[in-house]
């Protein structure tokens, strides 16, 4: 696979490296008996000096049956005071390449160096016995860090606080939400002064307002500490991430800049979605389409965005709920426009409806452009355009997607009778 390496600015005041991987790859196997057997083998096989291989080679070796790479190749350095994102579909590697950086497992081929205390949240719950309260899953926490009771006590009152569950704290685990797991896991994890930083997915859950107090405190670590996050959310990559690492299928297929790396990332989901173009129309239509060009629409984020409908009728329709819906590359819609009230009722032929929204603030990115007009009595659905017109937004920011999208203006003209 190809390594896209993009050139990134130099990053003021950032100190020594703190972690530095070579070649790292990670090999599993699929059959949970082979795998077992395969376990003793390389055991035994590690006992033996005669049976030592060069570790410089150790990623081209045979893989045996049923083994494949989860990781493979991976090399890159981060420095105290930079955020490193690592983005990547599901399955590409991103939590196995993080449990290898916080010494769960081990790697199979190349190396990994890290340099002082590392913090990290890999999974919801890692690291906390259910059977314990929260309080003293603190304390047992800060003692695998390698901190004294005096130290913890020190932090204790902060990380109560910063968690926001002070009524919870003397429960145990056990009884926690998995939101709650999480308010405690991040406040541990970044009140005990890591030097490295380790964040898989840990605001995927938790309501709005703690997760922005999680970005703060994110900004403020990593001033001074290296800091890996993985998230699926490309708001907080683009606003926490100095650089970040995109994984494909376990190897590397991207390194830089942060806004090149989810150009790239969109553009790879956009080719990997196979979402199905579907059109649905009610008998009453006999014919519908988005006037755009073959290769499709194109604008800057934050720009205005104009379309034209063609909409034939047989019969007269009094518009009811009227969307248009734009769907990213996970197939979710993340902004609508309801022109409803925009439109009067529409006699028998043909028709044109000339729409312009205010301001399309889309992140960047590739997007499909949905379609769905129903008839006033909500009961009848008139046209469902799934999938099929494509809408390219570029630009350098990456914004928060407005559920409802401004409308400027709608015009209805009709081109000519049924």
């Amino acid at each position: 696979m190809e390594v896209i390496s993009a050139p990134s600015a130099p990053l003021p005041n950032h100190g020594e490296i703190l972690i530095r991987a070579t070649g790292v790859g990670k090999i599993f196997c699929r059959d949970l008996k082979k795998s077992l057997i395969y376990g003793l083998c390389d055991m035994v096989s590690e006992l033996l000096p005669s049976s030592k291989r060069n570790s410089s080679d150790e990623h081209l070796r045979k893989l045996r049956p049923g083994e494949f790479w989860a990781n493979q190749g991976i090399s890159f350095e981060v420095r105290r005071g930079e955020c490193l994102g690592l983005i990547g579909h599901n399955g590409a590697g991103k939590t196995t390449l993080l449990k290898m950086l916080n010494g769960l497992i081990k790697p199979d081929a190349g190396s990994i160096e890290i340099h002082g205390r590392v913090g990290a949240i890999i999974a919801l719950g890692a690291g906390f016995n259910p059977i314990l309260t929260g309080r003293e899953n603190v304390y047992v926490n800060g003692a695998i860090l390698g901190l004294s009771k005096k130290e913890i006590d020190d932090r204790l009152e902060g990380i109560i606080e910063f968690s926001g569950i002070r009524e919870f704290i003397d429960s145990p685990i056990q009884s926690y939400s998995s939101g709650m797991q999480v308010r405690l896991g991040f406040a541990v994890a970044t009140s005990m002064e890591p030097d490295v930083l380790i964040l898989d997915e840990v605001l995927a859950v938790g309501d709005a307002a703690f997760r922005t107090k999680c970005m703060r405190r994110i900004g403020e670590l990593s001033k001074r500490c290296a800091v890996i996050l993985v998230s699926h959310d490309q708001s907080q990559i683009s606003r926490c991430c100095d650089r970040t690492l995109m994984l494909d299928h376990g190897k590397t297929c991207y390194l830089g800049e942060t806004s090149g790396a989810l150009l790239h990332y969109n553009e790879q989901k956009e080719d990997d979605a196979n979402l199905t173009a579907s059109e649905l129309l009610h008998p009453s239509v006999s014919g519908f389409r988005i006037i755009t060009p073959p290769e499709g629409l194109s604008l800057d984020s934050g720009a205005t965005l104009s379309l034209s409908i063609e909409l034939s009728l047989k019969e007269k329709f009094n518009p009811g709920l009227s969307l248009i819906g734009f769907v990213d590359h996970r197939g979710l819609i993340v902004a609508q426009a309801d022109i409803q009230q925009y439109l009067p009722q529409l006699l028998p032929g043909m028709h044109r409806i000339n729409i312009v929204l205010d301001r399309v603030d889309l992140a960047q990115g590739n997007y499909t452009i949905n379609i769905n007009l129903w008839a006033d009595n909500w009961h009848t659905i008139l046209v469902s355009s799934l999938s099929r017109y494509r809408l390219k937004v570029s630009g350098e920011r990456f914004l928060w997607c407005a559920y409802r999208m401004p409308i400027q203006k709608v015009r209805v003209e009709r081109l000519s009778d049924a």
